[in-house]
């Protein structure tokens, strides 16, 4: 097999591990407030990433988790997560998940408002048909508009600010240092959530420390599988295999928690999907064709 062949399994294999993350995250919800969720999870999953950190010689803190792209990108990553935990909580987990696939659209447009990036007329195509599937699958004014689905929205919103953010980090910076600080910062703003909106902690008992062991693995593995995919494959050939997250999240959604998606919802999905991936490998195209800025940070 080759390298882009590998690496297309790796990144279908991350992806599947991040959906049936969302599904333990889904499950806690039921019994654990959100806030103690994300101060947990927080606790344990910046634990393991100052872990990978330290094997390697780095410390956790450093003058450059000052810097205010970093602080910024944790900030994006706390409201990301808390909204999107927050849809999974009240919402479904295949239309959470359609939802959150239109970030590579987001990032396309927030790089040309904020970053100066040039867009040109096909990217700015599938932004707009990534949208229209979004409203589809929202379909504001109607009967089937469900108002718990704008937290996705939301999270999106936040996840894309971390991800502008991140390209204006110095290149310096590991990224093991940078996910164990938005872990890191996800306890706090967990306890102040907490504490301004209720309601009490609970105490895990062994089905949710079973749960909460179950999100931490599959989140790590597939975020090292990720980096695997992203390191050996051509970025071009890589990226729209991203989207089979969606595709097991629609899996996993209908066997474990019984969702049928209509129609409409199902469209609108397909539609965020092609938009998107043409546009992940449109960009990586473009990326591969100019040089890179020096000292900063290159989206994967």
């Amino acid at each position: 097999m080759t390298d882009n062949g590998r690496a297309a399994l790796f990144m279908s294999a991350s992806m599947a591990m991040f959906a049936i993350e969302d599904a333990f995250l889904k499950v806690l919800t039921r019994t654990m407030p959100v806030w103690q969720l994300l101060a947990t999870v927080g606790v344990i999953a910046g634990a393991v990433f100052w872990l990978r950190l330290a094997r390697r010689g780095g410390r956790l803190w450093t003058r450059d988790l000052m810097h205010p792209m970093a602080l910024l990108r944790n900030a994006g990553e706390i409201v990301g997560a808390i909204c999107l935990v927050t849809a999974l909580a009240v919402g479904d987990l295949a239309v959470t998940s359609a939802i959150l696939q239109v970030l590579p659209l987001t990032l396309v447009l927030g790089a040309a408002l904020f970053l100066g990036e040039t867009v040109g007329w096909r990217r700015w195509l599938s932004v707009a048909v990534g949208f229209a599937g979004v409203l589809l699958i929202l379909r504001p004014g109607t009967a089937a508009f469900q108002p718990a689905m704008l937290w996705a929205v939301a999270g999106v919103a936040g996840l894309t600010l971390r991800d502008l953010a991140t390209r204006r980090i110095p290149a310096g910076v590991a990224s093991d240092q940078l996910s164990a600080s938005a872990y890191g910062a996800m306890v706090p703003a967990g306890l102040v959530l907490g504490a301004l909106a209720g309601p009490a902690p609970m105490m895990p008992g062994a089905v949710e420390g079973a749960l909460l062991a179950g999100t931490v693995v599959f989140g790590v593995v597939g975020y090292a599988t990720l980096v695997a995919a992203s390191r050996l494959g051509e970025a071009s050939v890589v990226a729209p295999f991203r989207y089979t997250r969606l595709a097991f999240a629609l899996v996993v959604a209908a066997v474990i928690f019984g969702e049928r998606p209509d129609a409409a919802t199902l469209a609108g999905a397909a539609l965020i999907a092609l938009a998107g991936g043409y546009a992940m490998w449109r960009e990586a195209g473009l990326r591969r064709a100019r040089k890179p800025v020096d000292g900063l940070i290159r989206p994967s």
